[in-house]
């Protein structure tokens, strides 16, 4: 278990928030869970922006961030830095832009630290299927992502609740 530096209650899921030194370093989908207090001043301007964000999904967000990746990991996470909110591309998308396969994309998806900041969301599967969420295609994290997309694409101001069916 990881001794988070926050704990941001979403209404429906929780946001593990991680940082080292004057990075965030990682962000996890958590189950429900009370929110826990900013330990640091980047844990708790994270904790404001993930507000931002959940009330407006246009939010940009401007957080100190260097996620350690792979150069293949960083080119994708780069291009999901690209797609606007509301908008996807697909793993196929994602790898004609790099030179890679969707296969490769998906592993760099599920390898983001810091989901929703760095959007790999917004990166689905052929046909119009949802893909994969954080090496997960069933439960909880598809869940999320579901949820994520349709907050995106409705322009926010919405809340999520724990007998939501997207979390089935």
């Amino acid at each position: 278990m990881t001794d988070w530096d926050a704990v941001l209650d979403a209404s429906g899921f929780a946001l593990g928030i991680a940082t080292a030194g004057d990075r965030l370093s990682r962000i996890e989908f958590l189950p429900v869970q009370p929110a826990r207090p900013a330990r640091n001043a980047l844990a708790a301007e994270t904790v404001q922006q993930l507000i931002a964000y959940l009330a407006d999904p246009r939010h940009r967000f401007d957080l100190p961030c260097d996620p350690e990746g792979t150069a293949h990991q960083r080119k994708v996470w780069q291009v999901m830095l690209d797609i606007e909110p509301g908008h996807t591309l697909t793993y196929g998308d994602v790898a004609r832009r790099i030179g890679s396969s969707p296969r490769a994309v998906g592993g760099a998806c599920g390898a983001n630290p810091l989901p929703v900041v760095i959007p790999c969301h917004r990166i689905v599967a052929s046909g119009g299927a949802l893909g994969g969420f954080a090496h997960s295609t069933h439960g909880f994290l598809p869940g999320i992502k579901r949820w994520l997309l349709a907050h995106e694409a409705a322009g926010g101001g919405f809340t999520l609740t724990a007998s939501d069916p997207v979390l089935s």
